[in-house]
């Protein structure tokens, strides 16, 4: 398929960081504002084309998370945390020169977004976090047993084989069916996007990218008042744009909570689906409007 629609609204770059290889999206020029926009779990930096456009002003460096899309995945051994995906990010921003940067993410790029600008304030001058905001949380009687399930599945990953898809209409499908079943929907055109790059090509068709570790279980969550406690220590100008209906893992009334929280932080709920910044990337562009150009505000609504 040609990949004419992602060279139109966004240009190839890569990096070579203290992580690794870091392969990405890019819009904008230098001098623009600065803004690292941090796509979802198993997305990639394909996630922000329909919005990039949309989006004047801004020097906006999008790249494929390490294990995504076309980054390099991280060495044996090497855990994806999203303590560890704090030092990914700075390990982008270093390489690009950026001492102070803004933050746009989706899902478990919000989520990663949240821990970096709680963790670096000097750093980060604004975060705009779509579909997340903090971390997913467990009870504390949980411990043992996520351990053990994600040691039993990482001592079984590496004897499984990778699906090999026959053409890229199969992956296409199979990604907007995977959608599905999370309470995600995405459209054939969205998953296109991410499916065209996020696929190698293999014997026999094609099998994704990314990294197989990305697909176990996490070993240890934050517990909610750990949650809330990061949250809080955002001290950077935010705005939260979260979907209606909400996802299942995140309730309406917890997000709510967890927004009220920020000190200098703004919520925005409209009707959409999760990947609401690919399906409807006039509408989201919208909302974030001038946000990182602005002058800082120290206001909070909801919405």
């Amino acid at each position: 398929m040609s990949a004419a629609p992602v060279a139109a609204a966004m240009r190839e770059f890569s990096l070579d960081t203290r992580g690794g290889r870091i392969a990405g999206l890019r819009a904008g020029k230098p001098g623009d504002v600065r803004v690292l926009a941090l796509h979802g779990w198993l997305d990639n930096a394909a996630s922000f084309v329909p919005i990039a456009p949309l989006l004047p002003g801004l020097d906006l460096v999008a790249p494929d998370l390490p294990g995504h899309g076309a980054s390099a995945h991280l060495p044996p051994g090497a855990d994806y945390s999203f303590a560890a995906a704090v030092n990914g990010v700075l390990n982008i921003a270093d390489a690009l020169g950026w001492e102070r940067f803004s933050l746009l993410g989706h899902s478990m790029g919000a989520g990663i977004a949240s821990l970096v600008a709680a963790a670096c304030p000097q750093r980060v001058e604004r975060l705009v976090a779509i579909e997340a905001l903090g971390a997913l949380a467990e009870v504390p009687e949980r411990t043992v047993a996520r351990l053990r399930d994600a040691i039993a599945a990482a001592r079984t990953l590496p004897g499984k084989s990778l699906r090999v898809f026959p053409d890229l209409a199969v992956a296409v499908r199979a990604r907007a069916a995977a959608g599905a079943m999370v309470g995600s929907r995405l459209s054939e055109d969205a998953a296109r996007r991410l499916v065209e790059r996020g696929v190698v090509p293999v014997e026999g068709g094609f099998t994704w990218s990314s990294d197989p570790r990305l697909t176990l279980p996490t070993m240890q969550r934050m517990t909610e008042p750990q949650v809330r406690d990061l949250v809080a220590g955002i001290e950077c100008p935010t705005r939260v744009i979260f979907a209606d209906p909400a996802q299942p893992y995140l309730p309406d009334a917890l997000r709510r909570e967890r927004a009220a929280l920020l000190p200098r932080g703004e919520l925005v709920v409209v009707d959409g689906g999760h990947h609401l910044h690919m399906e409807d990337p006039e509408r989201v562009a919208a909302l974030i409007g001038d946000f990182f150009t602005a002058p800082a505000t120290a206001g909070a609504t909801a919405a």
